[in-house]
């Protein structure tokens, strides 16, 4: 275990004017706190915030960081209070440990609400002061260092936590040797023989070419200095978990990969590493398509290097990374190499070097995005969702016309790009052209790609383009637009539902009264209780009866009359339309001739799906001029029904579900309605050919085909199709029907 006089050598070493005190305070604070406590390895516990503190000093920074490394766990885990470590300590470290005693752990196998939660804290802690995730992920890097202790459950656990959430965060703050480390580590707990199988090929593959990676080290050396070019090069192998990565995500063997090792060129200057390059690409041959400029363009954790990949002397593929000492040290310790100082007067005239952490990152840049969908009101599981995708995807860079860079997730579509820009671009968005030519919006985006999106009137998305999106940015924005959008839909019909219910009662109406009863309701607001109402959930009838206990409800609703015809039957709406259906219902006494008049007035109208209301049509269609009825289905919305429809006798005992409408079309607006007819034909080769062509000639439109039943001689097809009234379909129905090779042609419950 690291003694005291250690623990302040190790931060001396980069930072000779420290605060002493204030580390033999930490130290002697924490070893007495935790006392005789003992780790699972039977280790002294102190001995964890001990390492937690040295990896903190590998970072190189400040003795308050360093402070709070050692009293991490002491409100956690012994006796100690937050009121005591501000006394001791002062408020600000007392609120750095405060803030990690808070974050619970992360388990992937409890309740995905919770674990969802626990990241809201821990992320919301971080933006608060970044010395939180840097202290958290020093946590979790000694435990998983000293993993070998804990039972098998529990080791497979926290690894797998820690593939999930602490290594793509790491990587998201730029701290790439860290990700590495807790990478392999974890990949070693969860899948023990494969790492076993990787690492041993990768010790085999070290020693055979062990000197060839030394003569690459040293021809690229000799060959930039004899350019004038002062590089540091230095060989490495792949981890083994970036191996297995990669041969998971591209299906291949390790027998199949050629790219196993990787050499670094550091350089003094930007304008070098260009050089460099230059030389590289003059000497050996270039694989297309490998070449990655992060220097013009950095990575959102701030990564900044050129990568390249060359075929080497020995015909291997050999990737290279160039970079400056600089940006070496970004990539290396990521928002820590953040850090400056800043020189602060006291009152007696001293003057104190004190550390602080950058917050113009990109990496803080991304933090900041992430903790917006904090307070966009998703829910958690949406929350833990969006978040994921942003830890684990890489990137891809593209440009608006006017040159804006966009960097985004690999596989991001131009839904992504178009919420990238801002929000209101992607819920107007209809299309996309991607380098000037019009492109489906899921296309999957490549890097330098010029996107420009082609917006549309309307500012509510497709609900669909949910499973397109892959920024939690754009999912979690298409979730909202959508969800205010079907409120919307829902609300107002609920209201023109229960207003005309109302009428209908004569019974007064207004807002204030509706909220006077929102407790019987059980909805906190007016807005909820139309909602209710629009999705079914709410009878009108109890919304009556909440406003006005004495209503009863007096409506002759379930049966009709007997008509003259056998086998048909009127049935009576909850506003008096009378409607023919099959059947044999009992006789009942029929309805005040004005009845049907003053139901007009009072029907919903209707435009179509798409419009205001969450309207649908039945199986069978309908089209302007069909009467119609509109039935009420829990979370759809009404369902449009001609009155001829027999489907409507499964509604007959559920009167409150049956809501008068009234067709309500727009001339100019250009919109056909779904009918369905079947057509009896010669089974011979061209009858269909010259149906669809009638079809077609007469403007409708052929939205799905069925044939239903085939017979040697005649083929039963059944027509889904689209068109303006019902004018246009008798016509269309007419055209068919003067053809040779029809029999005969009907429209389905027409």
């Amino acid at each position: 275990m690291m003694r005291q006089y250690e623990l302040l050598e190790r931060v001396a070493a980069y930072k000779p004017e420290l605060d002493e005190a204030l580390l033999n305070r930490a130290y002697v604070y924490a070893m007495q706190k935790h006392g005789a406590q003992k780790r699972a390895s039977g280790d002294p516990y102190f001995s964890h915030p001990l390492e937690v503190a040295a990896i903190l000093t590998d970072l190189r920074l400040d003795e308050a960081t360093i402070a709070t490394a050692l009293l991490h766990d002491t409100i956690e885990d012994t006796d100690a209070t937050r009121k005591e470590i501000d006394q001791i300590f002062g408020p600000r470290i007392g609120q750095l440990v405060e803030g990690l005693t808070k974050l619970k752990r992360l388990d992937l196998v409890s309740k995905r609400t919770q674990q969802a939660e626990n990241l809201r804290k821990l992320l919301l802690a971080i933006a608060d002061d970044i010395r939180v995730l840097l202290v958290k992920l020093a946590d979790r890097l000694h435990n998983m260092r000293t993993l070998g202790a804990m039972r098998e459950d529990k080791r497979v656990r926290i690894a797998q936590e820690t593939l999930d959430i602490y290594a793509p965060l790491a990587g998201r703050m730029g701290m790439q040797d860290m990700r590495e480390e807790l990478e392999d580590l974890a990949f070693r707990n969860v899948s023990l023989e494969a790492y076993e199988t990787l690492t041993a090929k990768l010790a085999e593959l070290q020693e055979r070419y062990s000197g060839i990676i030394t003569r690459i080290e040293g021809d690229l050396t000799q060959r930039l200095k004899d350019k004038g070019i002062d590089a540091k090069v230095t060989g490495r192998q792949k981890r083994p978990y970036s191996v297995f990565s990669k041969m998971q995500r591209k299906a291949m063997s390790f027998e199949q990969l050629s790219d196993i090792f990787a050499f670094r060129i550091l350089v003094d200057s930007e304008e070098e590493c260009y050089e460099a390059l230059g030389i590289v690409h003059r000497n050996w041959p270039m694989v297309p398509g490998r070449f990655k400029d992060y220097i013009s363009t950095p990575k959102q954790n701030d990564y900044r290097s050129l990568h390249t990949t060359i075929i080497g002397m020995t015909g291997q593929r050999v990737e290279l990374q160039i970079r400056t000492h600089e940006m070496h040290r970004i990539a290396e310790y990521g928002i820590a190499a953040h850090a400056i100082y800043k020189t602060r007067s006291e009152g007696d005239g001293d003057k104190t070097r004190t550390l602080e952490l950058s917050k113009d990152s990109n990496a803080y840049a991304w933090l900041r995005r992430t903790i917006e969908l904090l307070a966009s009101g998703d829910s958690s599981d949406e929350f833990l969702e969006h978040t994921k995708l942003e830890l684990f995807q890489d990137q891809v860079f593209c440009f608006t016309p006017k040159g804006r860079l966009i960097a985004l997730p690999r596989g991001a579509t131009s839904v992504d790009f178009a919420y990238a820009v801002h929000t209101k671009i992607g819920n107007s968005c209809v299309g996309c052209k991607i380098n000037g030519r019009i492109m489906p919006v899921v296309t999957e985006l490549a890097n330098g790609d010029e996107v420009e999106i082609i917006r549309g009137t309307s500012e509510v998305p497709s609900a669909a383009w949910e499973q397109i999106a892959t920024t939690g940015k754009a999912r979690a924005a298409i979730r909202r637009a959508s969800r205010a959008n079907t409120r919307k839909q829902y609300s107002g019909l609920g209201r023109q539902i229960a207003e005309r219910a109302f009428a209908r009662s004569n019974r007064a109406f207004s807002i204030e009264m509706l909220k006077s009863v929102l407790g019987k309701l059980g909805h906190q607001n007016v807005d909820d209780v139309f909602a209710a109402v629009g999705r079914g959930e709410l009878p009108s009838t109890d919304l009556l009866r909440a406003v006005h206990p004495d209503y009863q409800d007096t409506r002759a609703t379930k049966r009709g009359e007997t008509d003259p015809e056998e086998g048909w039957f009127n049935l009576r709406s909850a506003a008096g339309m009378i409607f023919r259906l099959p059947g044999k219902p009992k006789p009942r006494p029929r309805p005040a001739p004005d009845a049907a008049a003053n139901a007009v007035s009072q029907a919903i109208p209707i435009r179509g799906v798409g419009g205001d209301l969450p309207v649908m049509f039945s199986e069978d269609g309908a089209v302007p001029g069909d009467r119609i009825i509109g039935i009420l289905e829990q979370g759809k919305g009404i369902t449009i029904y001609p009155i001829q429809s027999p489907a409507l006798m499964a509604f007959e005992d559920h009167p409150e579900r049956w809501v008068d409408v009234r067709w309500d079309i727009d001339e100019h607006l250009d919109r056909r309605f779904p009918a369905r007819i079947s057509v009896s034909a010669i089974n011979e080769p061209g009858s269909l050919a010259e149906i669809a062509a009638t079809i077609a000639a007469n403007d409708a439109n052929v939205h799905k085909l069925e044939m239903a039943s085939t017979a040697p001689d005649f083929t039963l097809m059944v027509f889904d199709l689209e068109v303006w009234d019902v004018n246009h379909l008798n016509r269309t129905l007419n055209q068919i029907r003067a053809k040779d090779c029809v029999s005969s042609v009907t429209r389905v419950n027409g």
